[in-house]
């Protein structure tokens, strides 16, 4: 290992290319993606710009690793999402929404900053698909809800999420649109709202 390389990791065990992806992920919390550089990346790193090719095929494939750790560093303190058959079914599609809002407030203002470039944002969606994305993991908790039988037994569930995973982008793209940022949080009577119309298609007869 040479003496800059070394100097950059400092302490600990992590490999260089650890090191590289969680400088790229804090100046993406810190800053956004937009104009975000190979060589801002690597200076923060305390590398030569040269050294992010040793480890990744290009800039893309280190964004797409950055935003993947981003993401994960939002739903950390989220918690653990209810399991079928826990609870009730209108509290666990709060507790969906509320973990749906605050994903896309802590992951699209990073997003959008990319929307010129869809290969990171391909290659995000690829290693994102690995865990299944939210959307996903809510339509298998309803799934599963129909399948113990807490929910009608001809419930379109995807539809249900696909309604659910909408509601909680709109508020969010709105004030991005407008510059702002999520500059308020949805109110309570709004989630009450939709968590009561997607039981009014679901739940059981």
């Amino acid at each position: 290992m040479s003496p800059r390389r070394a100097a950059a990791l400092g302490a600990g065990d992590r490999t260089l290319r650890d090191h590289l992806i969680a400088t790229a992920e804090r100046l993406i919390a810190e800053r956004g993606t937009a104009g975000l550089t190979v060589r801002a990346i690597a200076r923060e790193a305390g590398v030569a710009d040269g050294v992010l090719y040793n480890h990744f095929a290009d800039k893309e494939e280190l964004l797409a690793h950055a935003l993947l750790a981003h993401a994960e560093s939002v739903a950390r303190p989220l918690g653990p999402l209810p399991e079928p058959g826990t609870g009730t079914v209108e509290e666990n599609l709060r507790a969906y929404v509320a973990h749906g809002l605050a994903l896309h407030d802590g992951m699209l203002p990073a997003l959008t900053g990319l929307i010129a470039h869809p290969a990171v944002l391909s290659r995000f969606a690829a290693l994102s698909d690995r865990g299944g994305t939210w959307k996903e993991r809510l339509a298998a908790y309803l799934r599963g809800e129909r399948d113990l039988g807490r929910l009608d037994p001809d419930a379109r569930v995807e539809a249900a999420a696909s309604l659910i995973v909408g509601a909680c982008h709109e508020p969010v793209l709105s004030l991005l649109f407008e510059g702002r940022g999520l500059a308020h949080r949805v109110p309570p009577d709004a989630v009450d709202d939709l968590v009561t119309t997607v039981l009014d298609g679901i739940a059981k007869r």
